[in-house]
């Protein structure tokens, strides 16, 4: 089953907390996922009457689709305990957190699931100490395999 990640997520922000969040789909938007035919680019979570929803998530229209063929672009609703939402609500509204995606799988039940996290966002000089970091424990890793 495939596993969706969203790379630049933790590019651009520092994650504090994770989330499991059951998503609510269409059959066909089901199938494409498992095709892996899924694109984080500019998504986001945000929280609105007590709910929480994914926006700009565009999962490709499946091949075999007919006329019941779903929408590739729209909100989808998360599911979250309502502990989990006030905790998020309470966190997003203090300067600087917002709500990602950073990966979609299928639980062992076969439900997909989306990982969210409550991140901070990076400055300038965060990534490139980030990208400093993850250079140099390469370099580690090369010499300790000679």
């Amino acid at each position: 089953m495939p596993e969706i990640k969203n790379r630049s997520a933790y590019h651009d922000y520092f994650i504090e907390d994770k989330y499991d969040a059951g998503m609510v789909l269409v059959g066909t938007e089901v199938k494409s996922i498992r095709e892996g035919k899924v694109s984080f680019v500019d998504s986001f979570c945000y929280l609105d009457k007590g709910e929480l929803w994914v926006k700009n998530m565009h999962i490709a229209e499946y091949r075999f689709g007919t006329t019941n063929n779903h929408i590739a672009v729209h909100d989808r609703k998360l599911l979250l305990t309502k502990r989990e939402l006030r905790k998020l609500e309470t966190k997003t509204k203090e300067k600087g957190y917002t709500i990602i995606p950073l990966r979609i799988f299928f639980n062992e039940k076969g439900l997909a699931k989306m990982e969210i996290g409550l991140g901070k966002g990076k400055k300038q000089y965060d990534k490139r100490d980030t990208i400093k970091q993850r250079d140099s424990d390469r370099e580690i890793k090369r010499f300790l395999k000679k």
